[in-house]
């Protein structure tokens, strides 16, 4: 669970993205963003997600919002989930967590009893001055983009 609230500045990252340039915060302040931790490409409710969003990328770019996702992939990884789904947004390969343990989205997990350490799927919007707007930790993986929708009404 992460220790950001909205209302908080928006800790910087920079990531490579999957044709290997150089993304940060600070880039982006043109719209919304819209930051999406995931745990891992080609699972099914990570491909849930990023499809949602990809589908509806135009609306979204209407509203002004802009998307970008992160996971502890490899840029490989990103190349092959981008093409296999024609995603429209870039992904950031953030294999040593710098940028989820920034974002306190990397931590202990629980499955089938199971407990071990990965990326807790957690969506942030972040306005143009870089403050977090809305934090979602309960993704709704087949509607996120209507969950993001709804929460500006």
């Amino acid at each position: 669970m992460t220790h950001l609230k909205e209302g908080d500045k928006a800790p910087e990252l920079s990531g490579l993205n999957q044709q290997s340039e150089l993304i940060s915060l600070s880039d982006l302040n043109d719209k919304k963003l819209i930051l999406f931790f995931y745990p891992k490409d080609n699972t099914p409710g990570c491909t849930a997600q990023a499809c949602n969003l990809s589908e509806n990328y135009s609306l979204l770019t209407k509203k002004g919002f802009h998307i970008l996702g992160v996971s502890p992939d490899s840029i490989e990884s990103h190349i092959k989930f981008i093409n296999k789904y024609k995603f429209m947004y870039d992904l950031i390969s953030d294999i040593d967590k710098k940028i989820c343990l920034s974002y306190g989205v990397f931590g202990k997990k629980k499955f089938m009893g199971r407990e071990y350490y990965g990326v807790n799927r957690t969506t942030f919007i972040i306005n143009n001055n870089q403050i977090i707007e809305k934090i979602f930790t309960k993704v709704n993986t087949k509607n996120h983009t209507q969950q993001i929708i709804e929460s500006y009404k």
